[in-house]
C-alpha cells in the first residue's frame, strides 16, 4: 500500500511543488507571472491526454510493466526540467514529465481493486486518496524550502530524486496484480470499445464529474495559493505551509475517518455527509470573504473544513465509480484521471484569471463547484 500511494502522489507533487518559486523563474526567464501559468496548464493537459494511453497499456501488458515504464520517463523529464535555460525548454519538459507522471495515478487506482474488494477496497483507497489530497497541499511548502535554501531548480533535481526512490521500490517489492486471464487486446478496435463502453456508462460519468468538482473546490485554493499567500495576506514564499498545514490536517483526519467507517456505513451515507460539510465549509468562506478582513485564520479556517468533507468522500466516489466498470479498471481509472485532470486544468487557465484578485470570487467559485458536485451526485 505505501508504494500505491508514492506513485499516486507523483502527479499532484509535480504540479504543486514548484509554486513558491513562480517569481524567480519568471525572473531569470524574462517572463511574466501569467506565462508561468502556461507551464501548469500545458502539464495538465498533458496528463490528462496520457492517462488515455496508460489504462488500456495497463489492462494489456500487466500493472507492473507499465509504472516502471512511466517512471523511467518521470525521472528523466524531471531532469530536463532542472536544466532547462528558457520558458521554451521548461514548457517543452513539462509537456512530457506530465505524461510521464499520469502513469502513477491511473495504475495506482486500478491496483487497489485489483487486489481488495468491498469495505476492504474503500478502507484501502481511503489510504491512497489520503496520499493523493495530501500532495497538492504539502508540496508548496516542500518546495518553498527547497527554493529558499538551493534556488527554483533543486526542487526539480528533488522530483527527479523522489521519481527514482519510486522506481527503486517497483523493481524490488511491487507484485503483478493483473491475472493474464483478464488481459484486455491492445487493438485499437478493442480500446475505442472499452472507452465507448465507459462514457455510455452514465452512473460511472455522474460519479466521475462528482469527484471532479468537489475536489476541484478545494484545487481552486491549491493552485490559487501564490495569489492567496502573496496578494492577499501579503506573505512570502517561505510562507506556505500558513495554508497548507492546516489544510493537510484536515486531509488527513477526513481520510482516516473515511477509513474506519468503511465498514460500519454505507458509501452513499459517507459521500452525503461529506458533501453536507463541504456545503458548510462554503456558507463559512463566503462569510469570511465578505464581512471578515483577510487573515491566516479567516481564509484558511474554511478551507480546512471542505478539505476534510473532500477526503471523506473522495475513496468512496473512486470506488464506486471503478465498480461500474469491474472488468476494465484501467481504463476506468485512466477516464477518472483524465476527466479530473482536464477540469483542473481549466480551473488553473480559465478560473484562475478571474478569481484571483478577490477572495469573494474565490468562495463563489467553490460554491459553484460544489453545487455542480451535489446535483451529478443526485442524478448518479
Amino acid at each position: 500500500m505505501p508504494i500505491i500511494a508514492l506513485m499516486t502522489m507523483v502527479g499532484p507533487f509535480t504540479l504543486d511543488t514548484y509554486l513558491p518559486s513562480f517569481p524567480e523563474i519568471a525572473a531569470e526567464f524574462g517572463v511574466g507571472l501569467g506565462a508561468m501559468a502556461q507551464t501548469v496548464s500545458v502539464y495538465l493537459v498533458s496528463f490528462a491526454v496520457a492517462t488515455l494511453a496508460w489504462g488500456p497499456l495497463a489492462d494489456s501488458f500487466g500493472r507492473r510493466r507499465v509504472v516502471l515504464g512511466s517512471m523511467i520517463c518521470y525521472v528523466a523529464t524531471s531532469l530536463g526540467c532542472a536544466f532547462a535555460d528558457n520558458l521554451t525548454q521548461l514548457l517543452i519538459m513539462r509537456l512530457l514529465q506530465g505524461a510521464a507522471a499520469s502513469g502513477g495515478i491511473v495504475i495506482g487506482r486500478a491496483v487497489v481493486r485489483d487486489v481488495y474488494e468491498g469495505p476492504r477496497a474503500r478502507n484501502a483507497m481511503a489510504q491512497v486518496m489520503l496520499m493523493f489530497a495530501l500532495a497538492p497541499a504539502a508540496a508548496p511548502i516542500i518546495g518553498g524550502w527547497l527554493h529558499e535554501w538551493f534556488g527554483w531548480r533543486s526542487v526539480f533535481h528533488f522530483l527527479a530524486a523522489y521519481g527514482a526512490v519510486v522506481m527503486g521500490l517497483i523493481l524490488w517489492v511491487f507484485p503483478e496484480t493483473h491475472k493474464p486471464e483478464l488481459r484486455q487486446p491492445i487493438h485499437p478496435r478493442a480500446v475505442a470499445r472499452n472507452y465507448g463502453f465507459a462514457l455510455r456508462n452514465r452512473r460511472f460519468i455522474a460519479l466521475v464529474l462528482t469527484f471532479c468538482f468537489l475536489f476541484g473546490g478545494m484545487f481552486l485554493y491549491i493552485v490559487g495559493s501564490p495569489a492567496i499567500i502573496f496578494d492577499h495576506l501579503g506573505l512570502g514564499a517561505n510562507d506556505f505551509a500558513v495554508q497548507f498545514i492546516p489544510t493537510v490536517a484536515g486531509v488527513m483526519v477526513g481520510s482516516w475517518l473515511a477509513g474506519r467507517l468503511s465498514a460500519r456505513i454505507e458509501p452513499a451515507r459517507i459521500i452525503s455527509a461529506g458533501l453536507l460539510l463541504a456545503g458548510l465549509a462554503v456558507l463559512a468562506n463566503l462569510a469570511q470573504a465578505r464581512w471578515l478582513a483577510p487573515t491566516p485564520v479567516t481564509v484558511v479556517g474554511p478551507l480546512v473544513l471542505y478539505s476534510f468533507a473532500v477526503a471523506l468522500t473522495m475513496p468512496n466516489l473512486t470506488v464506486m465509480a471503478l465498480d461500474c466498470l469491474p472488468r476494465t479498471r484501467g481504463v476506468a481509472s485512466a477516464v477518472q484521471a483524465f476527466v479530473q485532470m482536464i477540469s483542473n486544468a481549466l480551473i488553473a487557465s480559465v478560473a484562475m484569471p478571474f478569481v484571483a484578485p478577490s477572495l469573494e470570487a474565490f468562495a463563489l467559485a467553490q460554491g459553484g463547484f460544489l453545487l455542480l458536485a451535489v446535483l451529478l451526485w443526485r442524478l448518479s
